[in-house]
């Protein structure tokens, strides 16, 4: 009798703990910034980025070395010129160099649009992929391994609405 009961109770206990282990959400993690800089599209992306880079910086380089050409061979002239002449070639280099700033600054959105038209889409392929296999392997929670990275799949229970009720909301 004794027996039975030693054997019923491990039996219960192993259920229980079965069910306990069952009901627990699978959680798993990847690093997404090393998967997307093993992605080929994604350094097919960098290497199309980078050239733009050096386009746009060429093109600003070239008008600096430009810029300061101008700027020596107006200080050069200086001396043989009006006041007014002087003041009329200051104001142009000032107008330079303002629109060599303003090339940056458009350069530098370009670049950045260019980037996100260029990693969006590799993006949501990756996440697309992390989503499948979290599926498949039964993960409700998948976190990015990067520090803060955060939440990438969500499928386990949302307590929102329960919170809400407990606080009277």
């Amino acid at each position: 009798m004794k027996n039975v009961k030693k054997i019923a109770t491990a039996i219960v206990l192993f259920v229980a703990f079965t069910g306990f282990v069952n009901a627990q959400s699978k959680v798993a993690h990847i690093d997404v910034t090393q998967l997307l800089s093993a992605m080929p599209e994604m350094k097919a992306a960098e290497a199309e980025l980078k050239k733009l880079s050096e386009t746009y910086n060429a093109d600003i380089e070239s008008s600096m070395t430009e810029l300061r050409n101008k700027y020596t061979q107006y200080e050069n002239e200086a001396a043989s010129k009006s006041q007014e002449e002087n003041e009329k070639r200051a104001i142009e280099l000032q107008g330079v160099q303002k629109n060599i700033g303003e090339a940056q600054q458009a350069a530098q959105r370009e670049l950045q649009k260019k980037q996100q038209e260029l990693f969006a889409p590799i993006s949501d392929k990756a996440k697309a992929a992390i989503e499948k296999v979290a599926a498949d392997q039964g993960f409700d929670y998948v976190i990015d391994a990067q520090p803060g990275g955060g939440l990438i799949v969500s499928k386990g229970k949302d307590l929102l609405a329960d919170v809400k009720k407990q606080l009277g909301i």
